[in-house]
C-alpha cells in the first residue's frame, strides 16, 4: 500500500534526477560551446581576409600563398632561362643540365632540336659567348597547369661584334611532388615549353 510520503518521496528523487540532469547537459553544452568558439577564433586569426581588384572577399591566407606560389614560379622561370641561354663555351654543359632539371621532355626535345641544328657547335668553334640580359615572366595563377609568357633578351659576343636577340618562349609550370635541393628548389616543372619567336632587336645600355 502506498502512502503520500512515499509519493512525494518518489516525486522529490524524480525532481533531484532533473536538477542533476539539467546541470550536466548545461555543463556539457557550455563546453562544446567554449571549444567551438576558441576553433573560429583560432580560426579566424590564421585565415584573416583581404579584399580582392573585383571587390571579392578573399583569405588572407590564400592571398598569401598565392604571392609565395608568383614569387617561386617567376624565379623558376628566371633560373631556367639564365640556364638555358647564357651560354658559353666553357659552361654551357653545365648550364643545360642544371636547366633540363627545370623542365619535362619539352624542354629536353628544344635541346635537342638545337643540339641538331648545330647551335652548340658554333658556340664551341666560335667561342661566343651568349649572355642573358633580361628576362619578364607572365604567369597565370588561376588554375593548374599555370601558363607562363616568358620574353629573354640576350646578346651574342662574337668579338668585335656583339648582336641583341628578344626571344619569347611559353609553357606552363606545375607543382612536383616534392623539392629536390639543390636542382629543383622551388618544386616546380616546367611543361609543354615552345620557343614561340627569335628576332634581332636594337639594344642600348
Amino acid at each position: 500500500m502506498k502512502t503520500p510520503y512515499k509519493n512525494i518521496y518518489e516525486v522529490l528523487k524524480l525532481n533531484r534526477f532533473i536538477v542533476l540532469a539539467v546541470i550536466v547537459l548545461a555543463m556539457l553544452s557550455t563546453i562544446v560551446s567554449s571549444i567551438i568558439s576558441y576553433k573560429m577564433y583560432d580560426k579566424s586569426l590564421n585565415g584573416s581576409f583581404a579584399i580582392g581588384k573585383n571587390g571579392e572577399v578573399i583569405p588572407l591566407q590564400w592571398v598569401q600563398e598565392r604571392e609565395n606560389l608568383e614569387v617561386e614560379a617567376l624565379e623558376h622561370l628566371r633560373l631556367f632561362h639564365t640556364y638555358f641561354y647564357g651560354l658559353d663555351a666553357t659552361t654551357f654543359e653545365s648550364n643545360i643540365e642544371k636547366a633540363l632539371w627545370l623542365g619535362n621532355s619539352t624542354v629536353d626535345n628544344v635541346y635537342r632540336q638545337k643540339k641538331a641544328d648545330g647551335v652548340y657547335n658554333r658556340l664551341m668553334q666560335y667561342s661566343l659567348v651568349q649572355k642573358v640580359i633580361g628576362i619578364n615572366s607572365e604567369i597565370d595563377l588561376t588554375a593548374e597547369p599555370y601558363p607562363f609568357k616568358t620574353v629573354t633578351v640576350f646578346q651574342i659576343n662574337r668579338g668585335t661584334m656583339t648582336d641583341t636577340y628578344e626571344m619569347i618562349t611559353t609553357g606552363s609550370l606545375i607543382h612536383l611532388e616534392k623539392r629536390n635541393f639543390p636542382k629543383n628548389t622551388h618544386g616546380l616543372l616546367i611543361t609543354n615549353y615552345f620557343e614561340n619567336t627569335l628576332k634581332k632587336v636594337n639594344y642600348e645600355n
